[in-house]
C-alpha cells in the first residue's frame, strides 16, 4: 500500500503476541519498510533462529489478521557492564503510523525486560530517522551517545571443523 494511505486501528483492536512462522512474508515486507530487505525464506529462518534463543523474543502488533508491526528485543550481556535489554529493530507499517502501534510495541518488549529483572533498555537509532527520534524521546527515552559503526564481511567457512578449532 502506498505510504499516503493510511488505515485506522484502534489500540483496543490490537493484538499484541510472539511472532510465528507464518508471519515471515508480512515480517518481510516491514523490514523492507524499514530498509533491510529480506526473502521470505531468509525471514522464515530468522524467525526460527531467534525462537530458539532464551534471551529474545520479537512480538507483532496485527490488526484483524494483518501483521502491521514487529518489534525485536533481546537481553545483551557484555563483560564491562550490567546486562540490558536491547531493541534490536522495529518497525510499524507506514499506513498504520501514528495511531498508538508502536507505543503499544514498545511497552510490551519494555515490560519483557522488566519481567527478567533488566532495569535499562538502548535501542539505536540510524541518524536520519528523525521522526522515531521524535517518538522515542517522547516515551521517555534519552539520548545517551553518538557513534560511528564499523563492520566487517567475513568469508565463510567451506571447511565446517575449521568452525570448532
Amino acid at each position: 500500500m502506498p505510504q499516503d494511505q493510511t488505515r485506522s486501528t484502534s489500540p483496543e483492536s490490537l493484538l499484541v503476541r510472539e511472532i510465528a512462522i507464518d508471519d515471515a512474508e508480512a515480517a518481510a515486507q516491514l523490514s523492507g519498510e524499514l530498509g533491510y530487505p529480506v526473502s521470505v525464506d531468509a525471514m522464515q529462518k530468522r524467525i526460527r533462529t531467534v525462537q530458539d534463543l532464551p534471551d529474545h523474543v520479537v512480538y507483532v502488533a496485527c490488526a484483524g489478521p494483518v501483521v502491521i508491526g514487529w518489534i525485536d528485543v533481546g537481553v545483551v550481556h557484555h563483560l564491562q557492564g550490567e546486562p540490558y535489554g536491547e531493541i534490536g529493530g522495529f518497525v510499524v507499517s507506514g499506513a498504520y503510523r501514528s495511531q498508538g502501534v508502536g507505543r503499544i510495541l514498545l511497552a510490551k518488549a519494555e515490560s519483557w525486560i522488566r519481567e527478567r529483572g533488566i532495569t535499562q533498555v538502548v535501542v539505536r537509532s540510524r541518524i536520519t530517522r528523525e521522526s522515531a527520534h521524535r517518538f522515542y524521546l517522547r516515551e521517555g527515552y534519552s539520548r545517551t551517545k553518538t557513534s560511528v559503526v564499523f563492520s566487517k564481511e567475513l568469508p565463510v567457512l567451506t571447511n565446517p571443523d575449521a568452525r570448532k578449532a
